[in-house]
């Protein structure tokens, strides 16, 4: 696995990481921006030809 994919991967973790807190938390304006950022990372991902887990 090179080093994009990898990085990825752990933006891509740390994101859904973040996002579950903020639904939990009730944090709208967060969840939002979280969700579009892991919108961004998978199109990132299809875009350079990397197959994600999620």
């Amino acid at each position: 696995m090179g080093e994009f994919t990898s990085t990825i991967e752990h933006r891509l973790d740390q994101a859904y990481k973040g996002l579950q807190e903020a639904r939990d938390g009730g944090d709208d304006f967060l969840a939002d921006t979280l969700t579009a950022e892991i919108e961004d990372l998978h199109r990132l991902a299809v875009d350079n030809g990397v197959e994600i887990a999620h």
